[in-house]
């Protein structure tokens, strides 16, 4: 099975992502790993609530909305998962970001998790987004990556790849203990990985592919193939 963690701060918002969204990234990831998908919204994943089920993978997706948003005694389940777990990881754009929130900082030990905006705009650009962030800069779209360290989860793959793109925020420094994979002219931080375990972030959305920019699909199959393999099936 695959566990899609859902960033959605309520169950309105759970409920509005999944008719969105959500559903159809989850048909999505049963399509490319064989498995079954269950989505929950992060206050229900404990590592106590995910041994009751076979996972083989974990994707945390993306949100729309500030870390002050969120309760952080909400994500303590998930940060204990984070650190505890065997199953590969991949953090999706926000979910990339709680990846190195939780492998940085304590989550029980701070007041909060704080946006980190890329930049502001520069005078005389236009502001794309008025209605998300206004007067800060938004990579939308799709966009090139480069891959600067190889890594199965670019397999197969060019050095340049076309992924979606739909942030304002970053990973300003790379946590301890994880190597940079993948970077472009707008975020250093694109793709990242933990040196000694298979917990991947992403500030890309690879599960938001199309047949003319497909590399995001084989990102995707990538992850699940290293799932796999790890699972030894």
């Amino acid at each position: 099975m695959v566990l899609y963690v859902v960033m959605a701060k309520s169950q309105e918002d759970y409920l509005q992502r999944a008719a969105e969204s959500a559903f159809a990234h989850k048909l999505r990831f049963e399509e490319l790993s064989g498995w079954p998908c269950l989505a929950m919204r992060y206050p229900w994943v404990t590592p106590e609530a995910i041994s009751q089920y076979p996972f083989r993978a974990v994707i945390i997706g993306g949100f729309g909305h500030g870390w002050d948003e969120m309760e952080l005694a909400e994500l303590y389940g998930l940060y204990d998962l984070l650190h505890t777990t065997q199953l590969p990881v991949l953090g999706i754009c926000g979910g990339h970001q709680l990846v190195a929130h939780a492998f940085t900082q304590d989550f029980r030990q701070v007041q909060g998790l704080r946006d980190e905006p890329m930049r502001r705009l520069q005078p005389g650009e236009p502001d794309w987004e008025p209605d998300y962030h206004p007067g800060y800069f938004v990579e939308k779209g799709m966009q090139p990556v480069r891959v600067v360290h190889p890594d199965p989860l670019f397999a197969g793959l060019p050095e340049v790849v076309y992924v979606r793109q739909s942030h304002y925020c970053e990973v300003k420094q790379l946590p301890p203990d994880f190597r940079l994979l993948a970077s472009n002219d707008h975020c250093r931080l694109q793709a990242m990985r933990h040196q000694h375990r298979l917990v991947y972030g992403v500030q890309f959305h690879p599960e938001n592919y199309t047949d003319h920019y497909p590399h995001g699909r084989q990102i995707l199959s990538n992850f699940f193939g290293i799932a796999s393999e790890q699972a030894g099936s």
